[in-house]
């Protein structure tokens, strides 16, 4: 029996907490790159998907849990959300969608997989030749885990009592690794919230090659 998570928990669409700090440089990052289609791989309840159309681009959503599917399609109407993961084939997204994508935006979720090696497998299969992965994670440096360490918060940070939950733990050298080992050129990296080098969370942007 695989072991896989089916559900998140998603339970309206109201964006996560992290939505706060990530979204703004996801657009940001995006308007940067001139990319007009975009597929967010990950896409949870719809609400990110929801921000970039409303920014003026084409967006359609790829998502694993059935309940998030099921909210952003209820929620997002107009929107084409797929009930698929990174382990499966996106034949089917590329036949109802006619078309390669310019950009793939996957905000926290490579650290929720057994198998992150997929995700960037998926998305150079949907992108245009030259297209671009923007791929966000919590962020992991030296600074930050001394800090970790002298506050004590590594059972709250690494707990593994949330069902669903974190699973790796990536620094920008292993997820640059990750992502150039799969087809892709990494050519931009940001921190974003909290301060320099206590970052809550990373930016990874890399070109198709």
């Amino acid at each position: 029996m695989v072991n896989i998570v089916e559900e998140y928990g998603w339970e309206s669409s109201s964006g996560p907490e992290s939505c706060g700090y990530i979204t703004p440089q996801v657009l940001r990052t995006l308007d940067t790159l001139g990319a007009k289609r975009v597929c967010d791989l990950g896409s949870g309840n719809g609400s990110l998907v929801a921000t970039i159309r409303n920014a003026g681009y084409y967006a359609a959503g790829v998502e694993y849990d059935k309940r998030g599917v099921f909210i952003s399609k209820i929620n997002y109407p107009g929107i084409n959300f797929y009930n698929f993961g990174v382990e499966d084939d996106p034949e089917q997204i590329l036949s109802a969608e006619g078309q390669l994508f310019d950009a793939v935006v996957s905000t926290e979720v490579v650290e929720h997989l057994f198998s992150p090696h997929y995700l960037p497998i998926f998305a150079r299969k949907i992108l245009i030749d030259g297209g671009y992965l923007v791929i966000s994670t919590p962020y992991h440096g030296y600074v930050k885990n001394l800090a970790l360490s002298l506050f004590n918060s590594w059972d709250k940070h690494h707990t593994p009592l949330w069902h669903g939950g974190h699973i790796k733990f990536w620094s920008r050298k292993t997820l640059t690794q990750l992502i150039e080992n799969h087809g892709f050129q990494v050519v931009g990296f940001c921190g974003i919230g909290r301060v320099p080098m206590l970052w809550k969370s990373m930016i990874i942007v890399a070109k198709k090659v």
